[in-house]
């Protein structure tokens, strides 16, 4: 092989090597920053997988406020409270401001991870209007409700 060619092929090979390295290094930076959402039902059951039970994965919780579960003690930023999804209920723990319209029995989608056995949220979204769900969470609540055989109104099948 003449010096010309093999000066091109170690070029070609530095190139595809650099290009499979910013490959790799932009899924991994992508990897990190996605956050599934999952119900309490598919944590508790074992279906969201084991990196997220054991607080390894960072994820979305989607569900609604379970009635008579939000706690909060006075001069602290720490609440507490319960979502639900007709299947099961986890615990949640969340340090800041809420948003305006977080309220028992009204979805809500918390960002976070578990640790022993409660979501520990960085993030609260609540709903933003009298009908809105977002359509991942009345997705799964719907199979749920199917499961259990709860009829629901029309107005919550509109998102």
């Amino acid at each position: 092989m003449n010096p010309i060619r093999r000066r091109r092929l170690w070029f070609v090979v530095a190139l595809v090597a650099a290009a499979a390295l910013a490959t790799a290094l932009v899924a991994l930076a992508l990897q990190r920053n996605v956050a599934y959402l999952y119900t309490p039902a598919e944590i508790l059951d074992g279906r969201a997988g084991a990196p997220v039970a054991s607080g390894e994965a960072r994820f979305r919780l989607g569900g609604m406020v379970a009635d008579g579960s939000f706690h909060r003690e006075s001069g602290s930023m720490q609440a507490s409270f319960r979502v639900t999804d007709g299947d099961g209920e986890l615990p949640v723990v969340y340090t800041g401001i809420l948003p305006d319209l977080f309220r028992e029995n009204q979805a809500v989608v918390a960002t976070g991870r578990m640790q022993d056995g409660t979501f520990v949220a960085e993030q609260v979204l609540a709903k933003h209007d009298e009908t809105y769900v977002p359509k991942e969470v009345a997705d799964k609540m719907g199979m749920a409700h199917e499961k259990h055989g709860i009829e629901t109104p029309a107005a919550e099948a509109e998102y």
